[in-house]
């Protein structure tokens, strides 16, 4: 195997100089550098990543840990950080903790153990022990979606896109608007949009039930189960509902077909995500596009301005979100 001493050889250089060629860092005059890479491609010398990571204290690895790896949210997150990473010569490195909370310390301690240059965390709660361990973790971080106190991260705008869909519903003569939501230790998407509806309910003086208000998990059956509850058991049917998922409320707009009502003329329906899905479901579901990619992008470059030690004390990015009106309204 040819080495960096035998390029510099062949080339009439310096070692230092072939370094820099290859790091693309210190001055080298034109003519010399066509010299080296020149003998470079001659030699098909390919440079080993474990010894450049030794001369420039970094791994071009970004750890990135995801809730759950299969869904669109995540596939769209990974390519709107991807196409950034990718510019400036980075990989992803993916792990997938399934919505366990516990795997997010354990990726954490691993990423740290294989020294990534820095982190993205797509979280699904925040608690203490957690924000211990990033604390402790002393490297370039950036949480996408939740917010943590001193820590640089980029969110949704999820109180007041849940608040704006409600205000859609009631501008569209809906009154008795139900909510089929998740568990409130999800800040952004179980508390911050239940309290966007809640507070829009409350403002319009719109009446509301106990039973209008169901807490679901992240799939499709959660959304179907958690609106044959709001059926059987309000005393006043609901007009209108919102969940804060797409798949929730595609779910519940399959128990509404199936107890043989119409959307919207029965009962409108709207999610949140802007999934593909949301398209091609009948009626195309009124949704809210929080622009994940953009997501992403923003999440990468706030991610590298620390790698680089420029605008490290920035703390907090919101993306714009799209409303998005469809058929289901």
């Amino acid at each position: 195997m040819i080495t960096i001493k035998e390029i510099a050889e062949r080339a009439s250089v310096s070692r230092t100089t072939v370094s820099r060629v290859l790091n693309n860092n210190g001055y080298v005059s034109d003519d010399v550098k066509k010299r080296v890479l020149k003998v470079i491609e001659e030699t098909g010398y390919i440079p080993s990543e474990n010894a450049k990571s030794l001369r420039t204290k970094k791994t071009k690895v970004i750890g990135v840990i995801l809730p759950k790896i299969s869904t669109e949210t995540s596939s769209r997150l990974v390519k709107g950080l991807d196409e950034v990473f990718a510019k400036e010569g980075y990989q992803i490195l993916l792990t997938n903790t399934n919505l366990v909370p516990e795997k997010e310390i354990e990726y954490l301690r691993l990423l740290k153990s294989r020294h990534v240059d820095g982190i993205i965390l797509s979280a699904t709660i925040i608690n203490q022990a957690l924000i211990e361990e990033i604390n402790g973790l002393k490297s370039p971080f950036v949480t996408v979606g939740q917010q943590v106190s001193d820590i640089s991260n980029v969110l949704f705008d999820d109180y007041q896109a849940s608040k704006d869909l409600v205000n859609l519903m009631i501008k569209k003569g809906y009154k008795h608007i139900a909510f089929i939501g998740v568990d409130e230790e999800d800040r952004s998407v179980g508390y911050l949009r239940k309290a966007g509806y809640l507070d829009a309910i409350k403002e319009n003086n719109l009446p509301i039930e106990d039973y209008w208000v169901q807490k679901g998990i992240f799939d499709v059956d959660s959304g179907y189960y958690s609106m044959s509850e709001i059926m059987k058991n309000s005393k006043q049917k609901p007009d209108a509902v919102i969940a804060v998922t797409d798949r929730l409320a595609i779910g519940a707009m399959q128990y509404i077909k199936e107890a043989g009502l119409s959307i919207p003329d029965d009962i409108a329906v709207a999610g949140m995500g802007a999934s593909e899905l949301s398209r091609f479901v009948s009626p195309s579901l009124t949704t809210i596009d929080f622009s994940i990619e953009e997501v992403g992008r923003e999440a990468a470059d706030l991610l590298l301005e620390q790698i680089n030690g420029r605008n490290s004390y920035e703390k907090n990015r919101k993306v714009k979100y799209r409303l998005i009106e469809r058929s289901s309204i």
